[in-house]
């Protein structure tokens, strides 16, 4: 099953794990040798975790002197190693290890190019929102109070929770007289009076975007007209815009929908569209509402999302190049599916992956052109650890793919009553 380079033996190394625990080297440590890394060490844990074995890592010290430990590992010339081990195995996480080890090695090797798409990442409205909040916290200490997520990111989430961030999702979860964060992704006129009646100090985070299809949508609706919003049911964005004209402001998600949406008067309709869609992802909509409404006014220039815009335009450059296309988000981040089904129709592969854990092995098989992205709440340390991962198997050569450079910057919010 294994070829020379390959093999199972005794291992000795300190703390070791727990029976049925392995342990991931990230780097293998022997004797009086110079110590080799492992840096595709988080793909062999994401492999084994499907593999339902519980994992963690550490340094891995090879002794063939303690037999307590089996061991699989494998030294990559050039690249580096994989290893892993596990105290008093049984016969299924002996399975999970050597199968783990198999399905990681059989992608390994070859030279591979990373095709990185520009702009990705944290777009402006998600920086300055994070900002506001550590620099909160910076200056008050925890806890900082945050409705609903500041973004949509997992790690984003945990790292602000550890350092004194409570994220909530009702108001009534904020101790009265308390100061509240409002996200990114704004908040309807409710819950701004809801906020009035606790007496709390509110932080508006909202994105001016955001903040732009408000003005519109309250605009267009004190003049009597009917505004469609072109987005997802559910999302705290379209939630936040519905709330400020009920009556005058109405979701719509399709074709179908855009074909019936009853509106006062059919000389008088305007439409915004969500954020984390775009003019070319909604244009099917957008028809059909038209030729119901030939007077439809729509967004400006200023009201459109160029960040989105930008990653989806982005994508599609290295999507037309690549075999595979992996996009770095949470699987929460509407913007971040958009960007995988964008590269599927563009003709590649596609996988939305949290972290390098989650990308699978035989995703790369006989895989030489690699794209990567990331959404507009992902933070670019994560896309830089799915390229440190990829190299651990095999060289990498990155390209650079910048199909527009943003400089776009947003004002710094402040407290509001």
């Amino acid at each position: 099953m294994f070829t020379a380079a390959q093999s199972i033996i005794a291992a000795n190394h300190p703390g070791s794990p727990d029976p049925g625990v392995v342990l991931v080297a990230d780097v293998l440590l022997w004797p009086n040798r110079p110590a080799i890394p492992c840096p595709a060490a988080v793909l062999l844990e994401g492999e084994l975790q499907r593999r339902g074995a519980r994992t963690k890592r550490g340094h891995l010290h090879v002794d063939a002197e303690d037999r307590e430990a089996v061991t699989l590992r494998t030294v990559l010339p050039g690249i580096g190693g994989l290893g892993a081990a596990v105290s008093l195995p049984t016969g299924r996480v002996t399975e999970a290890v050597c199968g783990a080890m198999a399905a990681c090695l059989a992608v390994a090797g070859p030279a591979r190019r990373v095709l990185l798409a520009a702009p990705r990442s944290f777009c402006a409205g998600v920086e300055r929102a994070i900002e506001l909040v550590e620099r909160l916290l910076s200056e008050r200490g925890g806890p900082v109070y945050v409705r609903k997520p500041v973004v949509h990111n997992a790690h984003v989430a945990a790292e602000l929770r550890s350092r004194g961030v409570v994220f909530v999702e009702e108001l009534t979860e904020v101790p009265h007289g308390a100061t509240v964060v409002f996200s990114s992704h704004g908040v309807s006129p409710a819950v701004r009076v809801a906020a009035r009646r606790r007496g709390l100090e509110v932080i508006d985070a909202t994105c001016p975007l955001v903040e732009r299809l408000h003005a519109e949508a309250r605009r267009a609706a004190e003049e009597g007209g009917t505004v469609i919003v072109v987005g997802h049911a559910g999302n705290e964005e379209v939630d936040g815009i519905l709330g400020e004209a009920p009556g005058r402001i109405a979701l719509v998600q399709s074709v179908e929908e855009a074909r019936h949406v009853p509106v006062a008067d059919p000389s008088r309709v305007s439409y915004v569209i969500q954020t984390t869609l775009s003019v070319h992802e909604t244009a099917e909509v957008v028809d059909a509402l038209r030729a119901r409404f030939p007077m439809l006014k729509g967004p400006s220039s200023e009201d459109v999302c160029y960040a989105t815009t930008n990653r989806q335009n982005a994508v599609r450059v290295i999507a037309v190049e690549s075999e595979l296309v992996l996009v770095v988000g949470s699987k929460s981040s509407p913007n971040a599916h958009q960007l995988v089904e964008i590269a599927r129709r563009s003709g590649s592969a596609a996988h939305l992956v949290e972290d390098p854990r989650d990308i699978q092995p035989h995703w790369l098989t006989e895989v030489r052109t690699i794209g990567v992205t990331a959404g507009a709440s992902t933070p670019p340390p994560l896309v830089n650890s799915v390229i440190r991962a990829l190299g651990g198997l095999g060289p990498v050569t990155v390209e650079k793919r910048e199909s527009v450079r943003e400089t776009s910057g947003s004002p710094q919010p402040s407290a509001v009553g």
